[in-house]
C-alpha cells in the first residue's frame, strides 16, 4: 500500500442521501479526575515532564498513577504490550474507568493502536488484512461512566504533542474548556463539517447532519463547507473534514476543548515530522485542538474506523469529556489512536454554589 494511499473498498462508494439527525441515547455522568488513570514512562523525558504535570493539574490521585518503563519506539511487540496491560490492569484501583498514556511513542502494537489495544484488547489477526471489519466496540451503545465493571474496558487516551510546551499548552486548553459552554446563553460554539473533492477520504459526508443547530445542545451549531472555499472559522470546537493532508491554517479560532480530526490512512502515526506524507493528529494539536483520532494502519475508508460525526457531537455536548467523546464516535476502533487531554469537557454541568457556612 503506498503511504498516500487508501483504499474504498466497494461497498464504501454507496451514497446516502439523508442528513438527518439520528436518534442518540442519553448519557449519565462522566470520566472525571477521580476516575481516570494516569500511565508514565520513566524512561522518556517528555513523558515524565508531561505526566507529573498533568497529575498535578488535574489532581490525578497518587493511587491512579502507574509508573513504567517502555521502549521509545513507535510499536510494541505483543509480548511488551502483554507487560504492559498486566501492569495497568494490577495496578489501577477498580474505581478507575479510563486512561490517560503520557507520552508520544509508542502508539501502536503492530497494526493495532495501543489505546484500543489497553482498552478492547489486542487483534493480532488484524494484521493480515488491516482493511477487514473489525472487532465491534461496545462502548458506543453504552450510557454510563462506568465501562471498566460494566463492559470490562477502559477507554484511552495519549498526552501527545510534539513537543513538552506543545502537550502543557494542550492540557491548559482542557482544563479552561470545564463547563465553558454550560452556562445558560454561551455563545454558540461552531462545529465545521467540511466536505472535499477526495472520494475515497469524503465518505464521511455522507453522515454529516444539517446544518444549524444541535438537537437539546443550546451552545453548538453545524456549518457545512467545503475544503476549496472555507469561510473565516470562528469560534471552532469541531472541525471534521477528510484529506491526505488539511491546508494551513487548521481552522482559525480555536475554543478550548476543540476536537478536530481528518479521516486518512495514517493519521494516527505520530512519529512522521510535520510536512512529511499525510498529515498527523499533532497538527491539529498544534493548530490548538485539544485532542484527536487517527488510524496507525491502512484501515480502507470504512465509516465506523472513523469518528462518526454526530456521534461525537451528542455526546460531546451531552457534558462527557473528550476521552468518552471521541471513544463513544468510533464503532471500530481497533486501528485508530485517541490523543489529547482526556478530561476536556465544555458542555458539563455547572457544579452547584458552595453551601454558605
Amino acid at each position: 500500500m503506498a503511504l498516500l494511499g487508501l483504499v474504498a473498498p466497494p461497498q464504501a462508494a454507496a451514497a446516502d442521501s439523508g442528513t438527518r439527525w439520528s436518534s442518540w441515547p442519553r448519557l449519565h455522568g462522566r470520566i472525571t479526575a477521580g476516575s481516570l488513570g494516569l500511565v508514565i514512562n520513566t524512561a522518556d523525558p517528555y513523558s515524565v515532564s508531561v505526566g507529573e504535570f498533568y497529575a498535578r493539574r488535574r489532581g490525578i490521585p497518587d493511587a491512579q498513577v502507574l509508573r513504567v518503563q517502555l521502549p521509545l519506539r513507535a510499536s510494541l511487540t505483543p509480548q511488551e504490550f502483554s507487560a504492559l496491560d498486566e501492569a495497568v490492569r494490577g495496578h489501577m484501583p477498580e474505581g478507575v474507568n479510563g486512561l490517560a498514556l503520557a507520552w508520544v511513542q509508542p502508539y501502536a502494537v503492530a497494526c493495532n493502536a495501543l489505546t484500543s489495544a489497553l482498552a478492547l484488547g489486542l487483534l493480532p489477526e488484524l494484521c493480515a488484512n488491516s482493511c477487514a471489519a473489525t472487532r465491534p466496540s461496545p462502548y458506543p451503545g453504552y450510557s454510563g461512566a462506568r465501562p471498566w465493571p460494566v463492559l470490562g474496558m477502559r477507554p484511552a487516551m495519549q498526552l501527545a504533542a510534539r513537543s513538552v510546551p506543545a502537550a502543557l499548552a494542550m492540557i491548559e486548553r482542557g482544563i479552561a474548556s470545564d463547563h465553558m459552554l454550560a452556562a445558560p446563553g454561551a455563545v454558540p460554539a461552531q462545529a465545521y463539517l467540511a466536505a472535499t473533492p477526495d472520494a475515497a477520504r469524503n465518505v464521511r459526508e455522507r453522515l454529516f447532519p444539517p446544518a444549524g443547530a444541535v438537537p437539546g445542545v443550546a451552545a453548538l451549531e453545524v456549518v457545512r463547507v467545503h475544503s476549496s472555499a472555507l469561510p473565516d472559522m470562528r469560534r471552532t470546537l469541531v472541525y471534521q473534514t477528510g484529506l491526505a493532508r488539511v491546508p494551513a491554517p487548521l481552522g482559525g479560532e480555536w475554543l478550548p476543548g476543540a476536537l478536530a480530526d481528518h479521516l486518512t490512512s495514517f493519521g494516527g502515526q505520530l512519529d512522521r515530522p510535520a510536512g512529511e506524507g499525510q498529515m498527523s493528529v499533532l497538527d491539529w494539536i498544534d493548530a490548538g485542538a485539544t485532542a484527536s483520532y487517527g488510524t496507525v494502519s491502512e484501515p480502507c475508508n470504512h465509516v465506523q474506523k472513523f469518528p462518526h460525526p454526530q456521534a461525537l457531537m451528542q455526546a460531546y455536548g451531552q457534558g462527557v469529556s473528550a476521552l468518552e467523546a471521541y471513544w463513544r464516535s468510533v464503532a471500530w476502533p481497533a486501528q485508530g489512536v485517541f490523543v489529547g487531554e482526556p478530561l476536556a469537557a465544555p458542555f458539563a454541568p455547572l457544579p452547584p454554589p458552595a453551601a454558605t457556612p
